[in-house]
């Protein structure tokens, strides 16, 4: 095994991680022995294969070559999602130098026909012509096959519409972090109460078509919560310490005095936890902020619900199914014991055993609890996407997808076939990180994948695109390879392993469709070739921000604006890179050599970053897109998002903290407790924290989004 890093240079993979990697996909390679062994299971398995166990068609493509290379008078019959079942059969294709003749009402077209033998009473035959394959509905359909030989063989069948729904009506909208965004409503952090507010504020008062979101996904409980959206227990469900307690029906209906009294003393310690954030210096607390929605979920939790409610959440859990149980009950579990399963008693690490079944009715209140808080955290996310519509806002609300989840979590937990047990995702050494990196995140098994026509990565998206207009993919590279690290070795050591692109494609434009959603992939860093040119293919937006937009391959200099690439969301900044003011003022170099992080002599890293600063601001004043004179920083980032909305990008994204002048990043990679990471509230260009309504009354931000104005 070996990868290439570059076209001239291969390395090759140490055998201890081929024996590995192989062992999580259940293949013994530890002697030569077994290798032989398997390796002719594997061939055997091969020949006597007759359809792989996922097929992709393309709405806008001929039959794939799966099907179309079965021998001729193969018998399929396609049953549809629907349930619609069509019949016919592969035929030899014609000479080529015969022209085919149309096909007269109720015949067969040329190279298919119904068996007779395959179509029960009461099925209809394929329509005639090329309409039995061009004319199935999209959807995950199962296909069986019968060779002429006797042979049957059945497999799933994707059918996707050819591309992912393109953006429409502004293309200018807000990137936010939501737990940095404090209202003077909020606890502690931001929440969904506080994003509704944003997204009807961005829309009627910005003309704001979309407002980017960091992951919502349910953490891992503990003390302290790791607090990076990145790395949640699930990303089936979200998280419910974003929920505004007040804005939970059942808050108006507590009427027992000492439940009332309870409430307004949470309340009281939640209103100090937010002045402490605003007006303290203290961090935002997630643990802080969880324990106390959680006295008060509790609290209403015993607040019966109304008929109608009562038969609406009843409809959730009967849409949410096997799914949310498993879920709820991996909740109450970690409640119990603990989020360290290996320290669960008996078998309930394992979801299947007899001691689960146990549990799950023992605890039976404990995971109701849950899946009430999974419901209401559902109500108020379709609260605040109704809101960025019938604010005027095309797109809403754009959700992010993290890469994986945590090894100990309830996804993993929950699925446990699903994840190649011993194996993390990460990255291998680069020219930035020579040691790679990883991410302590259990990757799909894309056997198990295939094998279930991708049902996991379907109910993942469907979940995820419920109420939403789009979804940002992070690291959407990991849809083609992901770097696989061995459980104790380190990242240099691991190995790509592939992944059905076309299938995690055509899953993707296929829920993307059914939601009509809009997708856009993190496509930044190292790329492997092909792979943003088979996203464009399929509608996928990129993401293009503006200091790594340069002639590479040529000059090195910024690329012209008429010269970005269309499909993409052009940006100036990301929660990972410094905000547009920290870059031109050379802050975040500073912070760097305070934390130790640079790898240079400082002045050589402010001689480089001021050269860069510099070369764009020059080129910038040469567009007309900088006054002269304007030495300014907040002159400076003006004439930034300018620039973007310059470029044929479908989408810009405002990063929230630069309408404000804010200079800290929300996240400092390669830091753990050098840096608060994930703990910052929104702030001036002095530091001071700011709250929802004063960000929305600032001069600056309004200064800055007045350029969207003109420009649009």
């Amino acid at each position: 095994m070996s990868y290439a890093p570059s076209d001239d240079r291969t390395v090759a993979v140490p055998e201890a991680t081929a024996v590995a990697v192989l062992a999580a996909l259940d293949v013994d390679a530890s002697t030569p022995e077994a290798v032989d062994a398997a390796l002719d299971a594997h061939e055997s398995a091969a020949r006597a294969a007759v359809l792989p166990p996922t097929v992709v068609l393309w709405q806008d493509a001929p039959l794939p070559a799966a099907v179309s290379g079965l021998p001729p008078d193969t018998g399929l019959r396609v049953t549809t999602e629907q349930g619609e079942v069509r019949e016919w059969a592969l035929r030899s294709p014609a000479p080529p130098t015969a022209p085919q003749a149309a096909a007269a009402p109720g015949e067969a077209a040329p190279g298919e026909a119904p068996p007779e033998e395959m179509t029960p009473k009461g099925v209809t035959p394929a329509p005639p012509a090329d309409t039995p394959w061009t004319s199935l509905p999209s959807g995950v359909h199962r296909l069986d096959a019968r060779l002429p030989d006797g042979r049957r063989a059945s497999c799933h069948l994707i059918v996707a519409p050819a591309k992912v729904p393109p953006p429409q009506g502004p293309r200018h909208g807000l990137l936010v972090q939501l737990y940095s965004l404090l209202s003077h409503r909020s606890w502690g952090m931001g929440d969904l109460g506080d994003l509704r507010e944003l997204a009807g504020w961005a829309g009627r008062s910005l003309g704001a078509g979309f407002v980017q979101v960091n992951p919502l996904h349910a953490a891992v409980p503990g003390a302290p919560t790791d607090p990076s959206p990145y790395r949640p227990s699930s990303r089936r469900f979200p998280d419910p310490v974003h929920l505004r307690i007040e804005d939970v029906p059942e808050y108006g209906y507590v009427t027992d005095t000492a439940d009332r009294e309870r409430l307004a003393d949470v309340r009281a310690t939640a209103a100090a936890l937010r002045e402490s954030v605003l007006h303290k210096g203290a961090l935002i607390d997630r643990d802080a902020v969880w324990q106390l929605k959680k006295q008060a979920l509790e609290i209403l939790a015993a607040v019966p619900l109304g008929p109608g409610r009562q038969a609406a959440y009843c409809d959730f859990l009967a849409e949410q199914g096997v799914a949310l149980e498993d879920h709820a009950t991996w909740c109450a579990l970690a409640e119990l014991h603990g989020p360290d399963r290996a320290a669960w008693p008996g078998a309930l690490a394992d979801p299947a055993s007899t001691d689960t079944a146990r549990a799950r009715t023992a605890l039976q209140g404990r995971i109701d609890f849950h899946c009430r808080l999974a419901w209401l955290t559902d109500e108020q996310l379709a609260a605040a996407q109704r809101e960025a519509v019938e604010a005027g806002m095309t797109i809403g609300l754009v959700h992010d997808l993290a890469v994986g989840v945590h090894p100990g979590g309830a996804d993993t937990w929950a699925q446990p076939d699903a994840y190649a047990q011993g194996m993390s995702v990460g990255a291998p050494p680069d020219a930035f990180n020579a040691l790679g990196q990883d991410w302590g995140l259990p990757p799909w098994r894309p056997d198990t994948l295939a094998a279930s026509g991708y049902a996991p990565y379907r109910s993942l998206l469907r979940g995820i695109l419920r109420h939403g207009g789009a979804l940002r993919i992070d690291h959407v590279m990991g849809l083609f390879r992901l770097w696989w690290v061995p459980e104790g070795r380190a990242p240099t050591d691991g190995t790509y392993i592939r992944y059905d692109a076309e299938a995690m494609l055509a899953v993707l434009v296929l829920e993307a469709h059914r939601a009509g959603a809009v997708v856009v992939g993190e496509d930044l860093g190292t790329v492997e070739p092909g792979v943003r040119d088979a996203l464009t293919a399929r509608g996928v937006l990129g993401t293009s921000v503006l200091w790594f937009e340069r002639d590479w391959t040529g000059t090195g200099r910024p690329l012209p604006p008429g010269t970005w690439r269309e499909g993409c969301v052009a940006t100036a900044a990301t929660h990972d890179l410094p905000s547009t003011a920290a870059r031109l003022t050379g802050d975040h170099v500073a912070l760097r050599h305070r934390l130790g992080l640079l790898t240079r002599p400082l002045a050589e890293e402010r001689a480089e970053d001021a050269a860069e600063v510099n070369e764009w601001l020059t080129y910038l004043s040469g567009l007309g897109l900088l006054p002269a004179g304007s030495g300014e920083e907040e002159a400076a980032v003006r004439a930034v998002y300018r620039f973007l909305l310059r470029t044929p990008a479908r989408m810009v994204g405002v990063w929230l903290p630069d309408t404000v002048g804010d200079r800290r990043p929300q996240n400092l990679p390669g830091t753990w407790d050098q840096y608060p990471n994930w703990r910052l509230p929104v702030a001036d260009a002095e530091g001071r924290p700011l709250t929802l309504e004063e960000l929305t009354a600032s001069p600056r931000l309004h200064r800055l989004m007045e350029v969207f104005r003109k420009e649009t």
